[in-house]
Formats: C-alpha cells, sequence, structure tokens
C-alpha cells in the first residue's frame, strides 16, 4: 500500500561518504527529507528550499527539534540467540556449547522461530536498525520464519541458514549436500523477493569441513548477488583451532579465499586478530569486516583495530552481534567502539561513528546504493532520533556547542529511548509510544 507524498521535517543528518576518505557530513538544522508516494528519498535539504518548491499534495510530518538520520544497519547478528544474550561467564568456545548451541537446537520448530523472529523485529525497529545481516540457525525452516516475518514489514533484510557439518552437537549437524541443497532452495524461494536478499553461511571454519565450505564456494557462484557471512579470527583459541584443522594453509583467511569466499559480497566477523597479509587479501577481493566491540568486551575476545582496517583499505561496519553482545542498540555498539579504540590510542570522531552504523554498514553489505543515506532515489529509510530523550540527555544536549557535540553527546548516551519514530520506505515502522511492528492505516496518517 503506498504512503502519501510526505515531508518530514527536523534536524536532517546523513553522510555523503566515509569521513576517513573525504566523505562530508550533510546537516541541515532546520531541515526536510522528502519522500515519494514509492517511499524513496525525493530530496533532503533545508526545509524553506525543499518545502517551497512543492508540487501537488504533500504530508508535512514535523518532527520539532529531534535529529533525522538514516536508518542504522547492523552487519552482524544472530536472531536464534536473542533468548541468551547476556549469558554469564565464558569466552567463545565454551560459549558455543553451553549456550548457543542449546539454544539454536530449538529452531526446528517452526512456530518457535516464528515467535522469536517477531520479537528480534520489534528489538530491531525499537533501537532504530533497519536492515540487518542475520543469522538463522542449521534449520531451513528458521529462515523461512525470519523471511516471512520481515516480508510482512517490508523491511529490507539478509539471512541465511548455518551451515556446519561437523565439531558440533549431533542435533545441529547437516551434511555437505544436504547445506548445498537447503541453501539452494531458500535462495531459489527468498533472494531477491521484495527487499529480501540471501546471505550462504557457514558458521566459522572449524564447523565446516572442505567438502561443505566448497559447497559454499559453489552456491556463491552459482548465484550471482547472494551474500557471504561468517565469522573470522574472534578468539585466540579458535585460530589456533583453525590452524590445526587447516595446516595446509596460510592462514585464516586462507581457508576462506581458498574456497572461493572472499569477495564483495562478503562479511567477515570481528577479523581481532589478523596479519597483515589476510587484512591484504581481504582488501584486494573487497571483502569487509563487522566490528562487533559489544560481544568482543563480552565474551573477552579482544579489540578491533580500526586503524589497521583503514590502512589497508577494508571495508568496516558496525555489529551488535546478538546474542554474544549484549545489545541490540547500535547507539549503545557506537558507544563501546569509541571506548574499545580509545584503549589503542585511536579516536572514533561523531561522522565517522554515524557513517559505520549507517552508510558504512550499507557499503559493507554491498548495499549502499539503495540505503544507507539520503541520495534522491534512494530507499527513504529513516530514524527520528530524540537528543533529550532522558533528563541527563536534555541536561547534555543544553550544553552542546554544535552539531558535532550534539551528534556525539547523542550517540554516546542514546539507547532505545533515543530512538523516538522509524520508518521503512517511508512507511511509519515504529514510535516509542506505540511499539514496533505493522501500523495500520489510520495510525499510518496520524505520523
Amino acid at each position: 500500500m503506498a504512503n502519501p507524498r510526505a515531508a518530514h521535517r527536523g534536524g536532517v543528518l546523513h553522510l555523503t561518504g566515509d569521513p576517513a576518505a573525504g566523505g562530508k557530513l550533510e546537516y541541515f538544522a532546520d531541515g526536510a527529507l522528502l519522500v515519494d508516494r514509492e517511499g524513496r528519498v525525493e530530496a533532503a535539504g533545508d526545509a524553506a528550499s525543499v518545502l517551497d518548491a512543492l508540487e501537488g499534495a504533500t504530508k508535512i510530518v514535523d518532527h520539532g527539534d529531534a535529529l533525522i538520520v538514516p536508518g542504522f544497519v547492523d552487519t552482524h547478528i544472530h536472531y536464534p540467540q536473542s533468548g541468551i544474550v547476556a549469558a554469564y561467564g565464558t569466552q567463545l568456545l565454551e560459549w558455543l556449547e553451553r549456550y548457543t548451541f542449546p539454544a539454536e537446537g530449538r529452531f526446528g520448530d517452526k512456530g518457535r522461530a516464528r515467535d522469536a523472529a517477531e520479537l528480534f523485529l520489534d528489538e530491531l525497529l525499537r533501537n532504530g536498525t533497519t536492515t540487518a545481516l542475520v543469522f538463522g540457525s542449521v534449520h531451513p525452516q528458521s529462515v523461512d520464519a525470519f523471511f516471512e516475518a520481515a516480508s510482512a514489514r517490508g523491511l529490507r533484510m539478509l539471512c541465511g541458514k548455518v551451515m556446519m557439518d561437523r565439531h558440533a552437537p549431533d542435533y545441529l549437524l547437516d551434511t555437505a549436500e544436504s547445506s548445498y541443497h537447503d541453501s539452494a532452495v531458500l535462495i531459489e524461494r527468498w533472494h531477491g523477493r521484495g527487499r529480501l536478499l540471501y546471505a550462504v553461511t557457514p558458521r566459522f571454519a572449524p564447523t565446516s569441513s572442505d567438502e561443505q565450505l566448497a559447497v559454499a564456494g559453489r552456491l556463491l557462484a552459482e548465484h550471482p548477488g547472494v551474500r557471504l557471512q561468517t565469522h573470522l579470527s574472534e578468539n585466540r583459541e579458535e585460530c589456533a583451532w583453525v590452524k590445526r584443522l587447516f595446516p595446509d594453509r596460510l592462514d585464516y583467511v586462507d581457508v576462506y579465499d581458498h574456497h572461493g569466499l572472499l569477495g564483495a559480497h562478503s562479511v567477515f566477523a570481528h577479523g581481532l586478530h589478523l596479519a597483515d597479509r589476510e587484512w591484504g587479501r581481504l582488501a584486494d577481493t573487497g571483502s569487509a569486516v563487522a566490528f562487533c566491540p559489544c560481544s568482543n568486551l563480552f565474551i573477552g575476545s579482544g579489540l578491533f583495530d580500526l586503524a589497521g582496517a583503514d590502512r589497508h583499505g577494508v571495508k568496516v561496519g558496525m555489529g551488535t552481534d546478538v546474542g554474544g553482545g549484549d545489545s541490540f542498540s547500535l547507539l549503545r555498539t557506537v558507544n563501546e567502539a569509541y571506548k574499545v579504540l580509545q584503549l589503542q590510542g585511536q579516536n572514533l570522531d561523531p561522522a565517522r561513528a554515524l557513517y559505520l552504523a549507517t552508510l558504512g554498514g550499507a557499503r559493507a553489505l554491498g548495499l549502499d546504493d539503495v540505503i544507507g543515506s539520503f541520495e534522491t532515489g534512494k530507499e527513504a529509510d529513516f530514524v527520528v532520533l530524540d537528543p533529550r530523550a532522558t533528563p541527563a540527555m536534555a541536561h547534555r544536549a543544553d550544553h552542546c556547542d554544535g552539531i558535532d557535540e550534539l551528534l556525539f553527546a547523542t550517540l554516546m548516551l542514546g539507547d532505545d529511548r533515543a530512538v523516538q519514530r522509524v520508518y521503512s520506505m517511508g512507511a511509519p515502522v515504529h514510535r516509542r509510544d506505540r511499539g514496533s511492528g505493522l501500523l495500520a492505516p489510520a495510525q499510518r496518517e496520524r505520523q
């Protein structure tokens, strides 16, 4: 159902590119974002110029002194792990055995998966995330349930069935052959349907045989445009295990490279313990890395080297990594990213932080031509942020000098309470005072 053409008025800001490579923060203090009936950006700029140029019926939505920013993009998250967020006391490999595998084992029940998908999407929207690269479980029905829920809400989402044929409980294992077949069926059913895209999803090298990794590469070759998501170099014990399992490969990156898994549509979560050769190979192939500071801290994996990624020219997006990460909020994730970089003598300025959570994430997913900024013609996914959402935030806002300081304070102090409204293709999908989900046409009109 088409929405009315609408002009959203407020403080409009977005990035034209990566500030580390010359991109600029565009800010219109009294701005307007004009969205056409098809849910695409028609214009963004000063309210006076945008509104004066209006012709034809246009609804005006005044958001006051709120900040209107592109929808947040989460480049790494596990929806079957929503129920084990904040699980106590282990690091990666034990955490998988104790918490992750039992939780994912329940997703063979499509009803349970459907309920989890609805809650998961509610949480993403409540936190301003409009696009995410999502792990399902090993069960194909978990991906069906997720895509059905995302499709009903009109969201741009990416997901894939976990491929895992060894070093996991029997109840979660597939085979190279079955993972190829199940993934191919899901690709045919969902990839490119509406705003949905499929991601080939081997969990990580230790849980896939050479045969299964080769099958993952075959799926990528046979289905141009599908994405690849997996984990890379998260934990030192994991890295040592990979070296023992694949003694003929140069390093962890080479395991994936050997099977044709690197490329412009590939996203590798974490990348904490990479050598220069590995960084270089990721850059050469156009591969991206998901920076997941909340989970890296929570399960004690290490500190991400953003300067190293920049030095080699590797694309980077932000990932919450729920359930290893302890928050669905990319605002909280950016907060932790700032601290992680401070510990290494690096710095994350406010424009770069917003870039990584929006256009940078879109670029990592190969979607920067359709989302991530307010460039004319892009899909109008956006978030209305309240920089005065709490008394402390309001007090801090009163002492901010300019947009850089206000943006930084909002990013550092904000969480789901700062997310006032969320729109997907111009349609309202969340209001702080009403919750998330599909809104009835009458409610849409009141937005």
